[in-house]
């Protein structure tokens, strides 16, 4: 069942078109006209709708910016109508509204469902909505890659599911053979590394510094430098607080404040200011003695012993000649030191790794080889029911003694580690498996198969593609599916068969036809005709529906150039006739 039908799309301003609406069937609507009537906008249009890329060279003359507009009519819970929604586009009652505008200046705008999105949201809507082909398509469907996909695409989950495995396993692979080969390749630079982190280490546990260590030997080399003048100073001042014994008729700062204090404390009774005076004076004669005292101990106790001296400087040189290399002080050498003995512990652990990677490695391949393995068996039996069925698609397109068929091939490598074992073989593998699949046609029997690129002609390639495309309806269908010109090369009974496959087709699907081919249009439940007319120097296109008598005079055209001709009518009366009774 159809769950999203394009209904109709505005085109206004985009090459030859000034203002045209194309009303499109759900089922089969051909769309023919004039060469350079503008047939190619109605596919670009589409396109623009479904965020493809945008030409500013597009916008026509003179106008400022170039518009496509259309109605989709969307089906219950759609993939495309949940999208729509989270991106906040508003649906009216099953109608979804998309627009595309391009400026002259190239500026391109999108909106779905009156919410302006990011044009990439449109293109990811295009995947479930429409198949688009035309003559670029046909040129895709030469290169292997393309058939491949085709292929995937066909067999469904018995290739898709053994692939998302491969193709995870595949990305640790790369992964891990890129580790691995940055630290092969790097094992000098390393090793170079790891000695230089050892000396450095091994010179810093020579020496073992402590915290704080420089800035202690600093201030006792400051000290011993000085004994002498620190003792003087010393003891010259102990001699002014406590007395000097060999001086007994010294004054001293000790005897004078006891004199003080012993002359408030006579008379400290008489007045509280005073007495708290005298307090003061007893806290400061203690205080004197003890700063005395202290001063006593710390010249008998002062050390200048050149010996020890020294010492100092010998270490303090040890402790510079590490700061130079390591760090400004010694907190900055041990944490250097810790730093480095981590990347130490972790360059010496490179073998352990490159053993662990190649491991892993070995192991990474053999289970890619058994993924390749799955893959390879799902493709061969999808190709065989995928080139029966568009073999018997190609016997209704008068092809009748044509027979397609795939050739899966795997290339072996001489050197084993750039491959992946499969069968008892070495074999080149990539992101999407081992196979090499190659789409070959027999034209008529006694032919051997060839490649399509090599064995069908124009024709028969228009036609191989359409079959693809009807056999792809049956198993992994769209709503909608465009055809530009996929008839070129192709007349006679050969362009009848493929005007019916088409009408065939869009039993299912929407299908929209851009032809030249009467025999094709004629099978089209809606005739559309891109008409221009020529004012001046400016050309204006329109798009109008043929029906009855006008349909007639539309196919008599294509017949035969003449719309007037009796004998084109009669044969387009018979083409409708024929279309009508065998479809």
């Amino acid at each position: 069942m159809v769950v999203s039908v394009l209904e109709e799309m505005r085109i206004r301003s985009l090459g030859v078109i000034d203002d045209a609406v194309v009303e499109l069937s759900p089922g089969f609507t051909a769309v023919t006209g004039e060469t350079g009537a503008g047939k190619t906008m109605v596919v670009t249009s589409l396109g623009l709708l479904l965020g493809g890329r945008a030409d500013p060279a597009l916008v026509r003359v003179g106008a400022k910016a170039a518009v496509v507009e259309g109605r989709l009519a969307v089906g219950g819970r759609s993939s495309v109508a949940v999208r729509a929604e989270e991106a906040g586009a508003e649906l009216d009652d099953g109608t979804l509204l998309v627009s595309r505008t391009l400026s002259a200046e190239g500026r391109s705008r999108a909106h779905l469902g009156g919410r302006s999105v990011p044009v990439g949201l449109l293109g990811e809507l295009a995947d479930d909505l429409v198949a688009v082909h035309g003559q670029t398509d046909q040129q895709g469907l030469l290169r292997p890659a393309r058939q491949r996909q085709a292929l995937d695409r066909y067999a469904g989950d018995a290739v898709a599911a053994p692939l998302a495995k491969y193709a995870d396993a595949y990305r640790r692979l790369r992964a891990v053979s890129a580790e691995l080969g940055e630290i092969t390749e790097r094992a000098r630079e390393r090793a170079q590394e790891a000695d230089l982190l050892r000396f450095g280490l091994d010179e810093i546990a020579a020496t073992e510094p402590l915290p704080g260590e420089d800035a202690e030997l600093a201030a006792e080399a400051e000290r011993l430098g000085h004994a002498e003048s620190l003792a003087s100073a010393a003891t010259a001042a102990h001699a002014a607080l406590a007395g000097d014994p060999e001086d007994p008729e010294g004054v001293d700062a000790g005897t004078l404040v006891a004199g003080a204090h012993r002359a408030l404390a006579a008379v400290r009774s008489h007045d509280p200011a005073l007495a708290a005076l005298a307090d003061r004076l007893a806290e400061l004669g203690i205080l004197l003695a003890d700063v005395a005292g202290e001063l006593a101990s710390y010249a008998s106790g002062l050390d200048a012993d050149p010996r020890r001296l020294a010492t100092v400087e010998e270490r303090r040189a040890s402790l510079a000649h590490l700061t130079r290399k390591y760090g400004e002080d010694i907190a900055g050498v041990l944490a250097w030191a810790r730093t480095s003995a981590a990347r130490l512990a972790e360059l010496d652990g490179d073998d352990d790794r490159i053993g662990e990677l190649t491991a892993e490695r070995d192991a990474l391949r053999a289970e890619l080889g058994g993924l390749a393995q799955e893959l390879t068996d799902a493709r061969t039996e999808a190709a065989k029911r995928f080139a029966d069925a568009v073999t018997a698609e190609l016997a209704s397109l008068a092809m009748p003694h044509a027979r397609v068929t795939f050739a899966i091939r795997q290339n072996e490598t001489a050197d084993p580690e750039s491959g992946v074992e499969v069968g008892g073989r070495a074999v080149a593998y990539g992101p999407h498996g081992v196979d090499d699949v190659e789409l070959l046609l027999a034209p008529h029997p006694g032919a051997q198969p060839r490649p399509i690129a090599k064995g069908a002609s124009g024709g028969e390639l228009s036609r191989v593609m359409l079959a693809v495309e009807v056999v792809f309806a049956g198993s992994d269908p769209v709503p909608t599916y465009l055809f530009d010109e996929v008839d070129a090369g192709v007349g006679g009974k050969a362009a009848v068969e493929v005007g019916r496959r088409l009408a065939k087709l869009a039993r299912t699907a929407q299908v929209v036809v851009v032809t030249h081919l009467p025999q094709v249009a004629a099978f089209a439940d809606r005739h559309l005709v891109v008409e221009k007319t020529v004012d001046g120097a400016v050309t204006r296109s329109g798009v109008k529906a043929m029906e009855g008598e006008d349909r007639i005079r539309e196919l008599s055209r294509m017949l035969a150039g003449q719309e007037d001709s009796q004998l084109a009518r009669a044969h387009a009366e018979e083409l409708l006739q024929a279309a009508r009774a065998g479809s």
